[in-house]
């Protein structure tokens, strides 16, 4: 991991859901994307900070880590 961007490509607000809808909903997004773009995802459900991570390994996506202001995670789309 190489730590999260300062400026993502584009962020998914997703706070407010439960689990599984913010994976759900970074996986409809990502496809949209190009390549190398990265994705943050604003997700205040406890359940996302296992739950982001393990469905990028899943995918074959590059998980960049947790941003430090806030509940966030950082997702580049890897292909």
């Amino acid at each position: 991991m190489s730590g999260p961007d300062p400026r993502p490509d584009e962020v998914l607000d997703c706070r407010g859901q439960r689990c599984p809808l913010p994976v759900i909903n970074l996986a409809r997004r990502l496809p949209d994307l190009p390549v190398g773009a990265v994705v943050r995802v604003l997700a205040d459900d406890p359940a996302a900070a296992v739950d982001i991570p393990a469905w990028c390994r899943m995918r074959g996506q590059e998980f960049l880590g947790a941003h430090p202001d806030g509940p966030a995670y950082d997702v580049r789309r890897a292909g």
